[in-house]
Protein backbone atom coordinates (compact mmCIF):
# COMPACT_ATOMS: atom_id res chain seq x y z
CA UNK A 1 0.00 0.00 0.00
CA UNK A 2 1.34 3.08 -1.38
CA UNK A 3 2.05 6.45 1.58
CA UNK A 4 -0.78 8.41 -0.26
CA UNK A 5 -3.58 5.22 0.40
CA UNK A 6 -2.39 5.57 4.29
CA UNK A 7 -3.08 9.11 4.46
CA UNK A 8 -0.46 11.51 6.85
CA UNK A 9 2.95 9.55 7.11
CA UNK A 10 2.85 9.31 10.91
CA UNK A 11 4.86 7.30 13.18
CA UNK A 12 2.00 5.77 15.28
CA UNK A 13 -1.89 4.92 14.36
CA UNK A 14 -4.48 4.32 16.77
CA UNK A 15 -6.12 1.26 16.57
CA UNK A 16 -9.70 3.17 15.08
CA UNK A 17 -7.13 4.26 12.27
CA UNK A 18 -5.28 1.18 11.79
CA UNK A 19 -9.08 -0.07 11.09
CA UNK A 20 -9.94 2.01 8.30
CA UNK A 21 -6.53 1.43 6.37
CA UNK A 22 -7.17 -2.40 6.69
CA UNK A 23 -10.50 -2.40 6.47
CA UNK A 24 -11.80 -4.46 9.67
CA UNK A 25 -13.59 -3.69 12.62
CA UNK A 26 -10.78 -3.19 15.49
CA UNK A 27 -12.03 -6.19 17.08
CA UNK A 28 -10.58 -8.31 14.07
CA UNK A 29 -7.43 -6.74 14.68
CA UNK A 30 -7.16 -7.92 18.37
CA UNK A 31 -8.33 -11.17 17.33
CA UNK A 32 -5.22 -11.52 14.97
CA UNK A 33 -2.76 -9.69 17.75
CA UNK A 34 -3.57 -13.20 19.14
CA UNK A 35 -3.24 -15.25 16.26
CA UNK A 36 -0.12 -13.48 14.90
CA UNK A 37 3.27 -13.30 17.18
CA UNK A 38 4.82 -10.58 14.74
CA UNK A 39 1.87 -8.50 15.13
CA UNK A 40 1.93 -6.31 18.68
CA UNK A 41 1.15 -3.11 19.47
CA UNK A 42 2.80 -0.97 21.68
CA UNK A 43 0.47 0.36 24.30
CA UNK A 44 0.36 3.80 25.73
CA UNK A 45 -0.18 5.27 28.94
CA UNK A 46 -3.66 4.77 28.69
CA UNK A 47 -3.74 1.28 27.58
CA UNK A 48 -4.13 2.21 23.92
CA UNK A 49 -2.70 0.08 21.17
CA UNK A 50 -0.22 1.93 19.12
CA UNK A 51 0.21 0.75 16.06
CA UNK A 52 3.51 1.08 13.99
CA UNK A 53 3.79 1.98 9.90
CA UNK A 54 5.08 -2.04 9.89
CA UNK A 55 2.34 -3.21 12.24
CA UNK A 56 -0.18 -1.72 9.56
CA UNK A 57 2.16 -3.33 6.72
CA UNK A 58 1.99 -6.61 8.21
CA UNK A 59 -1.92 -6.33 8.82
CA UNK A 60 -2.42 -5.83 5.51
CA UNK A 61 0.21 -8.92 4.68
CA UNK A 62 -2.48 -10.86 6.97
CA UNK A 63 -5.77 -9.21 5.57
CA UNK A 64 -4.66 -10.35 1.68
CA UNK A 65 -3.29 -13.55 3.11
CA UNK A 66 -6.57 -14.04 4.57
CA UNK A 67 -9.76 -12.48 2.51
CA UNK A 68 -7.73 -12.30 -0.95
CA UNK A 69 -6.03 -15.64 -1.23
CA UNK A 70 -8.24 -17.51 1.12
CA UNK A 71 -5.86 -18.75 3.89
CA UNK A 72 -6.85 -20.01 7.18
CA UNK A 73 -5.54 -18.84 10.24
CA UNK A 74 -2.87 -21.52 10.71
CA UNK A 75 -2.10 -21.45 6.58
CA UNK A 76 -1.07 -17.27 7.03
CA UNK A 77 0.86 -17.92 10.12
CA UNK A 78 2.90 -20.33 7.88
CA UNK A 79 2.68 -18.46 4.95
CA UNK A 80 4.42 -15.71 6.64
CA UNK A 81 6.68 -17.58 8.51
CA UNK A 82 8.50 -19.08 5.27
CA UNK A 83 8.71 -15.32 4.35
CA UNK A 84 10.57 -15.00 7.44
CA UNK A 85 7.27 -11.95 8.50
CA UNK A 86 6.92 -14.29 11.67
CA UNK A 87 8.53 -15.64 14.33
CA UNK A 88 9.02 -19.67 14.50
CA UNK A 89 6.75 -21.45 17.54
CA UNK A 90 8.45 -22.27 20.72
CA UNK A 91 8.25 -26.51 19.34
CA UNK A 92 9.42 -25.29 16.27
CA UNK A 93 12.44 -23.41 17.94
CA UNK A 94 12.92 -26.72 19.81
CA UNK A 95 12.36 -28.84 16.49
CA UNK A 96 14.81 -26.63 14.72
CA UNK A 97 17.18 -26.68 17.67
CA UNK A 98 17.31 -30.94 18.01
CA UNK A 99 17.57 -31.15 13.99
CA UNK A 100 20.50 -28.42 13.93
CA UNK A 101 21.92 -30.75 16.54
CA UNK A 102 21.90 -34.24 14.25
CA UNK A 103 22.85 -32.20 11.14
CA UNK A 104 26.16 -30.87 13.40
CA UNK A 105 26.70 -34.38 14.28
CA UNK A 106 26.02 -35.26 10.66
CA UNK A 107 28.54 -33.49 10.06
CA UNK A 108 30.82 -34.11 12.05
CA UNK A 109 30.53 -38.08 11.10
CA UNK A 110 31.04 -37.23 7.35
CA UNK A 111 34.29 -35.09 8.11
CA UNK A 112 35.43 -38.42 9.90
CA UNK A 113 34.98 -40.61 7.04
CA UNK A 114 36.48 -38.10 4.90
CA UNK A 115 39.71 -37.73 6.84
CA UNK A 116 39.68 -41.77 7.11
CA UNK A 117 39.49 -41.93 3.37
CA UNK A 118 42.39 -39.79 3.13
CA UNK A 119 44.65 -41.63 5.33
CA UNK A 120 43.52 -44.50 3.17
CA UNK A 121 44.34 -43.22 -0.23
CA UNK A 122 47.88 -41.47 1.31
CA UNK A 123 49.13 -45.08 2.43
CA UNK A 124 47.52 -47.02 -0.52
CA UNK A 125 49.41 -44.59 -3.17
CA UNK A 126 52.77 -45.00 -3.57
CA UNK A 127 55.21 -42.19 -3.46
CA UNK A 128 55.44 -39.94 -7.04
CA UNK A 129 58.99 -41.27 -8.73
CA UNK A 130 61.28 -38.52 -8.35
CA UNK A 131 63.14 -38.12 -11.75
CA UNK A 132 67.16 -38.24 -11.59
CA UNK A 133 69.01 -35.85 -12.25
CA UNK A 134 67.73 -33.36 -10.75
Amino acid sequence: MSDEELGPVKLYYRIGEVAGIVGVEPHVLRYWETEFRSIRPQKSRKGQRIYSRRDVDRLLKVKDLLYTHGFTIAGARKKLRELGAEPPTEGESRSLGVARAALFELKNEVESMLAELDRLVAVATPPAAVPRGV
